[in-house]
């Protein structure tokens, strides 16, 4: 990682492309880089494919971090220190608060996804100051609009919210679901509509306003 991070210093400090970029400019990459990982992985790419695509994702991290260390903001490495801290923190079931390693791993899934979550939100608050925006808060915005609506579903089932959508006869193959899912993107073009923007506008509304939890 020394190596790279060096690599990258020099890139900066000599490439007039590289020494151009900044992290906005970075952004479509990062997206970039990210779907064709997913891509490796959902097509069988192979090791080797996998190996360099997530090498073109880690070019992205240490490129921000470059950028960040060059404005006297953090480096490489208070990142990774950053995530080690975090992965500790979050993990009670398997490291006490040191780092170490507890004498045994009795947790269940559902006790691992409850501690995950308030540990989550108390670092929001304690980040930004203000109370964590709920429990369907802190899904990007950015997400395609299919990607945030299983995201905030998934939140809302874990929250206790019931499940208030219209039950549809869904096909039991995802490539019958993928068919489905084109041919109502087909359609909605066909008579003017955005498939896309229409689902945001349904993430908008459940994100304000889900019903209670379940008392059950």
């Amino acid at each position: 990682m020394g190596a790279l991070v060096g690599v990258i210093a020099e890139l900066r400090a000599h490439c007039p492309w590289m020494g151009a970029l900044t992290h906005e400019s970075l952004v479509e990459y990062l997206l970039e880089e990210a779907y064709e990982v997913a891509e490796t992985i959902e097509t069988g790419g192979g090791d080797a494919e996998l190996k360099a695509e997530l090498g073109d994702v880690l070019l992205q991290v240490v490129l921000h971090a470059r950028l960040a260390q060059e404005h006297n903001a953090f480096t490489f490495d208070d990142v990774a220190r950053g995530l080690t801290a975090k992965m500790i923190r979050r993990n009670p079931h398997v490291f006490r608060a040191d780092g170490s390693l507890q004498d045994s791993f009795p947790a269940t899934v559902e006790d691992i996804v409850r501690t995950w979550d308030a540990v989550k939100r108390s670092e929001q608050v304690l980040h930004s100051g203000v109370p964590h925006s709920g429990p369907l808060g802190g899904v990007p915005g950015a997400l395609p609009a299919l990607a945030r609506a299983q995201k905030l579903l998934d939140r809302a089932e874990r929250a206790g919210f019931p499940a208030f959508t219209e039950p549809v006869d869904i096909p039991s193959s995802e490539e019958d679901l993928g068919d489905l899912l084109f041919a109502i993107a087909a359609a909605a073009r066909a008579q003017g509509l955005d498939a896309e923007r229409a689902l945001r506008g349904v993430n908008r509304r459940f994100q304000e306003g889900p019903p209670p939890p379940s008392s059950a």
